[in-house]
């Protein structure tokens, strides 16, 4: 029976804590948004840091219970190697259940080589763009900053990770790219466009949504919000030049909620003293600050697709973001887009928004309109669907032959 006339059967592999932060939450929100749209789930965590729905399956690899073997304690890459054994060893037992895999890097070797030998296929997630371009162009910018990366940043180079990443890119039948920078970044590396999916992530709607706009006499500057880490990576430096080389500097606010890496801010200081610019640190208020806030600003060099572009959207901000943001938006029609590094784009792009508040309020409208293209319940379907075309592509099908021959050469020998 083929996939699209029951279920689709999906083991999910997630090596973290899902829903806890970050990109645990956005597994989580996978798996809760794929139960509701009709799939059939079994999910392998790490820990489950956050109920999931009454159908969906749990099996966890690093805890029993209230017992829990502490990551540190192993140290990540020997528990993200333990949860792969595991989930790869649950594959031989549940083979005939399942119609497709979607895992999570760092953890996937062992569970591909399992899957490759059931025939079942395997989407890898990629939360980012291709990790050897990642290292590189933070440490690219990094270096022209004059920055040193903790050897523990998630951003210092490390070899090993490096290339246990890309065996499992190699291995995986098909890649996830959230995003269509994610996806030129493996083009650039020379995957071919076949085994690149494009899928999407999402917001919650119950927690980022519109408030009315403020009385423009009572309130005339403009307010700009940077939410996330406050690292090279996010590009804060190219906003913070843009912005006080901008109009929007003489009457409006610059808000920056995030923690910062300390050689960072340290470098920024100056810029951050400025009396339009008003530094946050973590919030737990974000929503709030959306709603407040009339842009979203986010001028990274590299990202998967971050979350905080829909949330913002959702929250009616209008975002000013460069094009490896990842945000699901269109230049001219409900955002604005900057190519990576552009500070002069960028600064033109505040003026223009604190000028022309017609043209900002034209841009929110048209975003708002659109939100419901890109919650979590939209990235879900978009998913389920990806699903399907993979449980019966012909590749799948392909894989699945050479067992059944085997088979019957064994019976006419015998």
């Amino acid at each position: 029976m083929k996939t699209e006339d029951r279920p689709v059967r999906v083991l999910y592999s997630f090596p973290h804590k899902l829903g806890a932060g970050r990109i645990c939450y956005t597994a989580w929100q996978q798996v809760r948004g794929l139960a509701g749209a009709g799939a059939e789930i079994a999910v392998c965590a790490g820990v489950l840091h956050r109920a999931v729905p009454s159908g969906v399956r749990v099996y966890t690899t690093l805890s029993r219970g209230k017992l829990r073997i502490p990551y540190k304690l192993l140290g990540t890459e020997r528990a993200l190697a333990l949860h792969d054994y595991i989930v790869s060893k649950r594959i031989e037992k549940l083979a005939n259940q399942i119609d497709v895999i979607h895992a999570w890097p760092g953890a996937a070797k062992q569970t591909l080589k399992a899957a490759a030998r059931s025939g079942i296929p395997v989407v890898l997630e990629r939360p980012n763009a291709h990790t050897r371009y990642a290292y590189e162009s933070v440490a690219k910018e990094s270096k022209r900053l004059g920055i040193t990366l903790p050897p523990d940043n998630e951003y210092a180079f490390k070899p090993d990770v490096l290339a246990k990443e890309e065996e499992e890119f190699r291995m995986a039948d098909y890649l996830l790219c959230p995003s269509d920078f994610v996806r030129k970044t493996f083009l650039d590396r020379g995957f071919p466009p076949e085994k690149l999916l494009r899928h999407q992530y999402g917001y919650d709607e119950t927690a980022y949504h519109p408030a009315d706009r403020p009385c423009r006499d009572a309130n005339p500057g403009l307010t700009m919000l940077f939410v996330g880490d406050c690292a090279v990576r996010k590009g804060l430096h190219f906003a913070l030049d843009a912005w006080l080389q901008s109009a929007a500097c003489q009457d409006g606010t610059f808000l920056i909620a995030g923690r910062f890496l300390p050689a960072y801010a340290e470098k920024l200081s100056a810029m951050l003293n400025h009396p339009s610019v008003r530094v946050l640190g973590f919030r737990n208020d974000i929503p709030q600050l959306m709603r407040q806030s009339d842009i979203l600003i986010l001028p990274s060099i590299e990202e998967g697709s971050a979350l905080v572009t829909s949330d913002a959207r959702g929250s009616g901000c209008v975002l000013l973001v460069s094009e490896a943001a990842g945000a699901i938006c269109a230049h001219g029609e409900n955002a604005l887009i900057h190519s990576i590094g552009d500070v002069p784009t960028i600064s033109r792009h505040i003026t223009l928004l604190h000028q022309d508040r017609a043209l900002l309020e034209r841009l929110r409208e048209n975003s708002l309109r659109t939100t419901h293209e890109i919650t979590w319940t939209a990235a879900a379907i978009r998913l389920l669907n990806l699903y399907r075309e993979v449980a019966n592509s012909p590749r799948r099908r392909e894989a699945l032959l050479p067992p059944a021959r085997e088979l019957v050469a064994q019976k006419v020998r015998q």
